[in-house]
């Protein structure tokens, strides 16, 4: 007699593999999320910091002195793009500038807020809002990263 399906214990220990492949699988991708946008914010930040350094000199060739005044267009509030230029069409900040996607994990929020003399960008990350602060001053873009909150710990490893 010819057997044409699988007998249960069979399907019994397929289907221990397959909780077990489950187990172990299904937070290491919960992780490499985590990391990606731990990647993606860091490489955002570098390349934002070095958009600043290179307008800095660009500046001083022209013998201005000053600062970036801001790293995005128009007055504070909602922005779908942000770090396009500095509020003039003369200064591009970085080529195509970031996307924005409000109180979405990997990105930029779409709020900009002007604080005093400085202008606060936030970047959203396991659920975690980041405040960076660009200082037009000294030309800083940095985040509060002393403490030892989730959002100061998650700061460290965006900037260090």
């Amino acid at each position: 007699m010819k057997r044409f399906g699988f007998t249960m214990i069979e399907l019994v220990f397929v289907l221990v593999i397959i909780g077990i492949l489950a187990a172990i699988a299904i937070p290491k991708l919960a992780a490499t999320r985590d990391d990606a946008q731990i990647a993606k914010g860091r490489s955002d930040v570098a390349a934002i910091r070095a958009a600043i350094v290179s307008e800095r000199q660009a500046r001083l060739l022209q013998g201005n002195t000053r600062y970036i005044n801001q790293l995005h267009a128009g007055n504070a509030g909602n922005k779908t793009v942000l770090f396009e230029n500095n509020g003039t069409a003369a200064n591009v900040l970085l080529q195509y500038g970031i996307a924005t996607r409000d109180s979405s994990n990997g990105h930029w929020d779409d709020t900009v807020a002007q604080n005093g003399n400085n202008w606060d960008y936030v970047y959203r990350i396991v659920g975690t809002d980041i405040t960076f602060t660009y200082n037009r001053t000294n030309g800083t873009f940095a985040c509060d990263n002393v403490g030892n909150t989730k959002a100061e710990q998650l700061c460290r490893k965006l900037v260090d």
